[in-house]
């Protein structure tokens, strides 16, 4: 006979599910912003490798949450037609939300932003662009809101979209600070919107969007 799930088992899991999605891509964050946010030029091989990289993340992250008798159907995003235009709408929101603060931010340093860097350089092709985005978009989206927020939402709403939101920022960290700005006002509207229709594939696609239009830049 199982025993019931206790806070301090959550807790657990929250943590090794994060370190072992997301606890790469902090540390090469934070190494970026040590170094003063070098920025390397996106590629297609670039991109090929961090979905290869997502790909091994998630069936680890997976197979431990299978392990710890996790059911792993309701983690999957269910794709509808409107849910895809909800999360066009969403993405717009984002788009008119953070326009200004990215504005303030770049202003207030005075210096072009390493996301802009990133981008301007990068040499890019449409399917890789694709891909990543849907790839990306679904293994954020399932971690950070399906799993992350949803299993802490015992400890109230406000503190499960604020976690959620500081493990998406710590691996974002290397966009700088312009780019950590619009990705802060990202993650409080999807986090927001989980939160209260409890629907995940508006939130992967509205970051699907998103990707296909920075990467498409």
């Amino acid at each position: 006979m199982s025993r019931p799930i206790t806070a301090s088992d959550t807790a657990t899991d929250c943590v090794v599910v994060s370190a072992i999605c997301f606890g790469w891509f902090i540390l090469v964050s934070a190494q970026s912003v040590a170094s003063g946010f070098p920025s390397d030029a996106l590629t297609d091989a670039s991109l090929l490798d961090l979905m290869a990289r997502e790909a091994g993340f998630a069936a680890g992250a997976l197979g431990y949450l299978h392990l710890r008798g996790y059911k792993l159907a309701q983690l999957m995003p269910a794709p509808t037609s409107v849910g895809t235009l909800s999360g066009l709408g969403l993405y717009v929101a984002t788009v008119f939300m953070s326009w200004p603060i990215e504005a303030a931010v770049s202003a207030a340093y005075h210096a072009p932003q390493p996301i802009d860097d990133m981008v301007a350089t990068a040499r890019l092709s449409i399917v890789p662009i694709v891909a990543t985005s849907v790839v990306n978009g679904i293994y954020e989206e399932v971690f950070l809101l399906g799993y992350l927020q949803r299993a802490l939402e015992r400890s109230g709403a406000v503190f499960a979209i604020s976690a959620s939101l500081l493990v998406r920022l710590a691996y974002h960290l290397y966009q700088g600070p312009s780019g950590a700005a619009s990705v802060l006002v990202f993650g409080v509207i999807l986090g927001a919107y989980f939160a209260w229709r409890r629907q995940l594939w508006p939130a992967v696609s509205a970051h699907i969007f998103a990707d296909v239009v920075g990467l498409a830049q």
